[in-house]
């Protein structure tokens, strides 16, 4: 058995894990890079491995940088069988055609600048034809907690993950001949504990390896509490000075859970004469989705969603689905609550808000989700320069205490806290699991890795293979503060210094 990292290895997006069973080869996510220019472009390297021998495609949900690369998979060559959850199944239809239409429509762009210097089209990374031919390889969906088998002796199972609707963590039984079996778990992203609309993360058995993301791993931010009452300050101070809230989100997941947040303070009267508007079509058809499947929510929240006022359905909540309706959002001056995408300012409606309201000082921009390295969300959100705009710059007239989550140490605010508690749960019972920490930047630069320093002695050097792209350093097991308590493994797997991609073998 051999376990290797095609992505998400020093960088936060592009998940791909392969493992290899004999002849049987199982791709863990096959998602998206996404962030600078350098980290994007690995989207158009070669695959670390032939796409037509993989026979599986596990995928553990539906956010871009778990399943972004899937229709270039399969255009060169895959041709197995993907297997997820019913929502993720539908979701990731709904998150591949977009991104699709946004590839075509770069390269469209792309295409006319350089024919223009006498140059050649420039083509997509894929197109919507890529992506429904992509669809056909769905198989059907697997539900929660039922074990099937992939092949003799691989068992697999997944486990709610809390993160999104349709997430999971995967659970893998391998037997290899009469070898002891082993366990394996891939956590994809774990959820809170304390989310408003997803249930808490699933009890995992005990594990021999263990994969697990890492992105807030090593902070300790607010409880779920305090950052609805630090967005509720927000917006009601920048609706005393007469401005509009812009926040950049995310379609999936974090927009439906803003909606959630906004619907208590309607309910509690808090957000008097407010108008709340989510502009983004699909964050829109990603909410019919979150309803359509609403018994994979928290029961309570399936319980509200049958009735109406709702989260996604009270008289302040207005859906933009046209640009006119987009457009027509900026006559309002005061008491908007605009949420559009994109979550990092890289494209969306979001652009179009903040060219019209950044330059005004009583407006806010509050950032609610991750914000990749060298994005325009990362950059703005620092203060680092100013916001361009249509190559132009725009100037914002806000200051450090009215753009909330601004800070680059603490990556975002308000809703995306840390997941350290889940990851605790995760990890805790194990006393001799082999763990890897994935989905992080560098691991140099966090307060884990100084922590990791001190457990040098427990940590053991592994070899490398196949991709030249994916890591130099490949940290282990990164949790809130790596407190002693919590450090229960004998055999933590490091990876120091590695130029090429980085492989477990057992």
């Amino acid at each position: 058995m051999k376990l290797t990292f095609h992505g998400a290895a020093k960088t936060v997006t592009g998940s791909c894990f392969l493992l290899q069973i004999d002849k049987l080869k199982i791709l863990i996510d096959c998602g998206l890079f996404q962030g600078s220019e350098e980290v994007e472009s690995r989207n158009w390297l070669p695959f670390g491995f032939p796409p037509n021998k993989i026979d599986y495609v596990i995928l553990t949900h539906a956010h871009l940088d778990h399943c972004g690369l899937i229709p270039r998979l399969v255009r060169e060559g895959f041709a197995g069988e993907i297997l997820c959850t019913e929502p993720t199944r539908d979701l990731a239809r709904l998150i591949l055609t977009d991104s699709a239409q946004l590839h075509e429509e770069e390269a469209a762009v792309l295409s006319k600048k350089e024919r223009r210097r006498g140059g050649e089209a420039v083509r997509p990374l894929y197109e919507i034809e890529d992506v429904l031919v992509s669809l056909d390889r769905f198989a059907d969906p697997v539900p929660l907690n039922k074990t099937i088998d992939l092949a003799r002796g691989v068992k697999l199972q997944f486990r709610d993950a809390g993160h999104v609707l349709g997430a999971v963590f995967v659970q893998l039984r391998v037997t290899e001949g009469r070898k002891r079996p082993k366990r394996l778990l891939f956590s994809g992203d774990l959820g809170n504990t304390d989310k408003l609309l997803t249930p808490d993360p699933a009890e995992p058995d005990p594990a021999d390896i263990v994969v697990i993301e890492s992105t807030y791993g090593d902070r300790q931010h607010r409880s779920m509490r305090d950052s609805i009452a630090e967005l509720r300050q927000a917006i009601l101070l920048t609706f005393a000075r007469g401005g509009n809230v812009l926040i950049p989100s995310f379609a999936l997941e974090r927009s439906q859970e803003l909606l959630a947040v906004l619907f208590q303070l309607y309910k509690r009267k808090e957000l008097p004469g407010c108008q709340i508007f989510l502009d983004s079509p699909l964050a829109i058809s990603t909410t019919k989705v979150f309803r359509r499947y609403s018994e994979h929510l928290k029961s309570e929240e399936a319980q509200t969603l049958a009735h109406s006022p709702n989260p996604f359905d009270f008289p302040a909540l207005r859906f933009a689905r046209t640009p006119e309706e987009s457009k027509a959002i900026n006559a309002l001056a005061s008491h908007a609550i605009i949420i559009a995408g994109s979550g990092m300012c890289t494209g969306g409606r979001i652009l179009h808000h903040l060219k019209h309201q950044l330059w005004r000082s009583e407006c806010s921009v509050v950032f609610v989700g991750y914000q990749a390295d060298g994005t325009l969300g990362d950059r703005g959100g620092a203060h680092r320069e100013d916001l361009r705009r249509g190559g132009r710059r725009a100037r914002p007239g806000l200051d450090d205490q009215r753009l909330l989550g601004a800070r680059r140490s603490a990556g975002a605010s308000a809703l995306a806290r840390p997941r350290a508690e889940a990851r605790k749960d995760l990890l805790s019972p194990r006393g001799d699991a082999q763990l890897a920490r994935v989905q992080a930047r560098d691991p140099n630069k966090t307060r884990a890795h100084r922590a990791h320093r001190r457990l040098e002695r427990d940590h053991r050097t592994v070899g490398a293979l196949a991709r030249p792209y994916s890591c130099r350093w490949l940290d282990c097991l990164s949790l809130l503060s790596a407190s002693s308590s919590i450090w229960r493994t004998r055999s933590l797997l490091k990876f120091r210094d590695i130029p090429i991609s980085t492989s477990v073998r057992g």
